[in-house]
């Protein structure tokens, strides 16, 4: 979660998660939420890490460009400002990628590689009605929702523009449906196509038993059904450490064209030290 400070980043974290809005603010230097999924008989891991809007550290969100997979860039419809440093943090991320994917093979041709990041720029606070504020003072400090659609369509299809409000809950979900259909990610992930489950299932998976594998006989309504989300509690951003060893890994495939780079898959990690494999949905 990317974009400048107040522009509703958290709120919108938080009505995914537990679809809760508060109206006093708090600036965010870092908050790391996991949710875990079961869908068709698998468990996915979604982390999230919601970021600041001052960017205290840039080498820590720098490499925060590198590790993630999704992206999710928020500005508010009435400050034409934080639009167009949504504009800078696409480029940015593109670039970082793009950067070090090249450092990996050593090229300097931009054109070998076809880089498509899964993002979504969301345009929040559409609730506020700016209308007024630009008869009067004449100046034109909102944006439009056909600007920011122009913008997304000059970029790839993997980019794409969703309008919202996380004070009245519109379109939130909508936001999240978006990101998982060009990642390429079940479309189950998304709040309002699981059942919640409710923390009291207790560890050590906290997810209910997967369902029968009879898939054939169960209709579109029915599978969608059997999937299940719980948001884990207490959780830990991972250290720098494992977030360089995934860094090198995902720009490693990317410099060679391999296909576990594309959105959706699945990369695997393994280190020879701890003798042990892990897996980054």
């Amino acid at each position: 979660m990317l974009g400048s400070a107040r522009v509703g980043k958290t709120a919108i974290v938080a009505r995914f998660l537990s679809n809760k809005f508060e109206e006093s603010y708090t600036p965010t230097i870092e908050d790391f939420h996991r949710k875990l999924y079961r869908i068709r008989g698998e468990v996915h891991q979604l982390d999230l890490l919601d970021t600041s809007g001052n960017h205290p550290f840039p080498a820590m969100r720098r490499l925060s460009f590198l590790t993630g997979d999704l992206f999710v860039v928020v500005f508010s419809m009435d400050c034409r400002e934080s639009f167009e440093e949504a504009i800078r943090l696409r480029e940015a991320i593109i670039e970082t990628k793009m950067s070090a994917a090249q450092g990996a093979t050593k090229s300097r041709s931009k054109s070998h590689y076809s880089l498509k990041v899964p993002m979504v720029i969301v345009g929040n606070k559409c609730d506020k009605d700016t209308k007024y504020v630009l008869i009067v003072l004449k100046f034109n400090t909102s944006v439009t929702i056909e600007e920011a659609e122009e913008y997304c369509a000059s970029q790839d299809e993997c980019c794409v523009f969703v309008e919202v409000s996380a004070k009245r809950n519109y379109h939130v979900d909508e936001l999240f449906y978006q990101l998982f259909v060009v990642a390429g990610l079940p479309l189950e992930m998304a709040p309002n196509h699981h059942r919640k489950v409710p923390l009291t299932f207790g560890s050590p998976t906290m997810l209910p038993p997967s369902q029968p594998k009879h898939k054939a006989t169960l209709s579109i309504k029915r599978r969608l059904s059997d999937a299940c989300g719980v948001v884990a509690p207490n959780v830990r951003r991972p250290s720098i450490r494992t977030d360089l060893m995934i860094m090198r890994t995902k720009t490693c495939s990317l410099a060679a064209g391999n296909e576990n780079n594309t959105p959706g898959s699945r990369i695997i990690l393994r280190s020879s030290e701890v003798g042990r494999t892990c897996s980054i949905q």
